[in-house]
């Protein structure tokens, strides 16, 4: 039986408005069975994990063994949720080039960027992308964002940051540093240090929206390498990640060891505790 929607459609009679309203009830149908995917496929791993076998699964929910352990195998991983549902947006800061008097994407930020859109692609979501202004303007109030800017490039930015009850944005006369103030731990990166060292910290969280209406997931590090860091983290670890905090608040350091010649991460890991916000 034809949906309403189907039917509001059908009745268009401008060929390129029905054309233009088919396909975008087309790509938000689509969506829409990934995301559905992702959830029957995560209800069996988590009654699977509480101890039922795939077969009193499958009589439970009327479908065959084969049917289940199908699902459990195929189609977008559950832990994709990690990042959003549906379609998401990677945000990345613009920085003013003096050479040419015009707004640019760094070859870093551009890299960082492209790297966690392919990644978050690769769990079936649909991508798109943004950026900081080179003054700071961003809305932030929107679903599914996942920006990669520091306190320095954005106020905005910065006053989300500012909401983490833990860990915290910190600058001396030695630059930008990470500051958990639970343990008191200060987190640097090694061009700090002397004699430097080919390391840095990285922010790694998601934090409420200014209208508080949702959250994002930011990433930061204290110098790109520690954004790229942090990508190649969750390209390793999104799984083990969402296992641990879900969709909900969070905020850790990463921290990152890159190849000096060319600055790519080589090793990436969780160096202070996975703060869970709800528990505080």
């Amino acid at each position: 039986m034809p949906s309403s929607e189907l039917e509001r459609i059908a009745a268009i009679e401008d060929p390129f408005v029905l054309l233009r309203a088919a396909t975008e009830r087309l790509n938000a149908a689509q969506q829409e069975v990934t995301e559905l995917a992702r959830l029957r496929r995560r209800v069996i791993q988590d009654l699977h994990a509480q101890g039922m076998s795939y077969a009193q699964i499958a009589e439970a929910a009327g479908l065959t063994r084969g049917r289940i352990h199908q699902i459990r195998h195929t189609g977008p991983a559950p832990e994709g949720a990690f990042f959003g549902t549906s379609a998401v947006t990677v945000v990345t800061p613009l920085r003013f080039d003096p050479a040419t008097g015009r707004s640019v994407v760094a070859l870093d930020d551009m890299r960082a960027g492209s790297r966690l859109e392919n990644l978050v692609r690769g769990y079936g979501l649909s991508v798109g992308s943004d950026n900081v202004s080179v003054d700071g303007d961003i809305d932030l109030n929107r679903p599914g964002l996942l920006v990669i800017c520091g306190p320095r490039m954005s106020a905005a930015v910065r006053e989300c940051y500012d909401k983490d009850p833990v860990i915290r944005w910190d600058r001396d006369d030695k630059g930008w540093l990470l500051r958990d103030t639970r343990t008191r731990t200060v987190y640097r990166s090694g061009t700090q240090t002397d004699p430097p060292r080919p390391t840095d910290s990285a922010y790694l969280g998601r934090l409420p929206r200014p209208d508080g209406a949702g959250t994002l997931l930011i990433i930061a590090g204290i110098h790109p390498n520690g954004s790229l860091g942090v990508i190649h983290l969750l390209a390793n670890e999104t799984a083990t990640l969402w296992g641990q905090v879900g969709d909900q608040r969070f905020s850790t350091v990463v921290g990152v060891e890159y190849d000096p010649d060319n600055g790519e991460p080589v090793k990436a890991e969780l160096i202070s505790p996975l703060y869970r916000h709800d528990e505080d």
